[in-house]
């Protein structure tokens, strides 16, 4: 049995949904020979450490009854020092401003020689080329599929199956709030205002809705695939920005009765990082509704090739670290 041994730093809905994942999937990873055992799990209020593994159960449960997993008073990068372990698994709030504690974390994972899996947009969107660096000195491997499209595995899917491809351009709708929002309007023909609300009621919006529907999370996602696809060594200040919160649903109805659905597009190529409202053709494969996310790649040998999937959720989140972490596994015993 090959066992993989990780620490999820950052414990809410995303780490406790690698925690759930990961005790869903034992049987199917124990017919891969593979054994993930958590040997620290860390939330901002302490951490649970135990080197013989975790049991998550435990302490999924008294997350949730207590608010923390905290039983001794150890920060992410107190783990990251000094628990061996092979991945760290990087699952903290995304911070724009600076990288934030993620930042820190993955540096400094990386400083002592261990493998990193993400879905923190953060510290990818300001310092990618200086993440990209300091993995490939260490000899770590650096895995971030999570980061873009939640369940949707755009990255993968370009790195792998559409390997020997020269990408050409991306475009997508790559934040599923904004997307319900849109779509609710028009369904509803009821103003942004009352969607946003709609959306915050079912939790699929935050209270403060900004870092989606002003298209940040659009951009900082847009910035991965621009440096990970493209090789450009963009940040988030690259990217030319436009939101929805000006969208009205007169404006939808005029364009759906001529046959064009609004929708927040995000589009990369050498010379192109913007994200805006955009008219799609009712029909076109770039016009999915509700939550879902989907990006079109255009390539110069296949075509363009559209996958669509769910962009948000812990569990949906959780099944790109996990493909991550199995991808990294055998790459170790290779």
């Amino acid at each position: 049995m090959n066992i993989i041994r990780v620490s999820i730093i950052g414990f809410g809905a995303v780490g406790q949904g690698v925690a759930e994942v990961i005790l869903k999937k034992m049987d199917y990873l124990r017919d891969l020979n593979l054994e993930i055992k958590v040997v620290a799990v860390v939330d901002s209020r302490g951490a649970e450490i135990d080197t013989e593994g975790i049991d998550l159960a435990k302490a999924l449960e008294r997350k949730r009854s207590k608010g923390t997993v905290a039983l001794v008073d150890k920060t992410g990068l107190d783990v990251i020092k000094n628990i061996e372990h092979d991945v760290v698994i990087e699952t903290t709030p995304t911070n724009i401003d600076d990288g934030g504690a993620g930042l820190r974390n993955m540096l400094e994972a990386f400083r002592q020689g261990r493998d990193v899996v993400t879905s923190n947009k953060g510290p990818l969107a300001l310092k990618y080329t200086e993440l990209v660096e300091a993995a490939n000195s260490s000899g770590s491997k650096f895995r971030f599929e999570a980061t873009v499209g939640g369940a949707m595995p755009i990255i993968n899917l370009i790195k792998g199956v559409l390997a020997g491809n020269e990408i050409l351009s991306i475009q997508g709708i790559l934040n599923g709030t904004c997307n319900y929002i849109l779509t609710r309007m028009l369904e509803e023909e009821a103003s942004y205002e009352q969607m946003l609300a709609e959306a915050q009621e079912r939790g699929i919006a935050e209270t403060d809705p900004t870092y989606d529907v002003e298209g940040i999370d659009a951009a900082c996602k847009l910035v991965i695939l621009a440096n990970s696809v493209f090789g450009m060594n963009a940040t988030y200040k690259d990217v030319d920005v436009t939101g929805i919160s000006k969208i009205t649903p007169e404006s939808m109805i005029l364009a759906y009765n001529d046959g064009y659905v609004t929708k927040l597009i995000g589009e990369v190529r050498k010379d192109l990082l913007c994200v805006a409202p955009r008219l799609v053709p009712i029909g076109h494969p770039l016009s999915v509704g509700d939550t879902l996310n989907v990006a079109s790649v255009q390539t110069d040998l296949a075509g363009p090739v559209t996958i669509t999937g769910r962009g948000a959720g812990s569990i949906e989140t959780a099944s790109a670290i996990l493909s991550d972490l199995i991808s990294i596994s055998r790459n170790m015993n290779e």
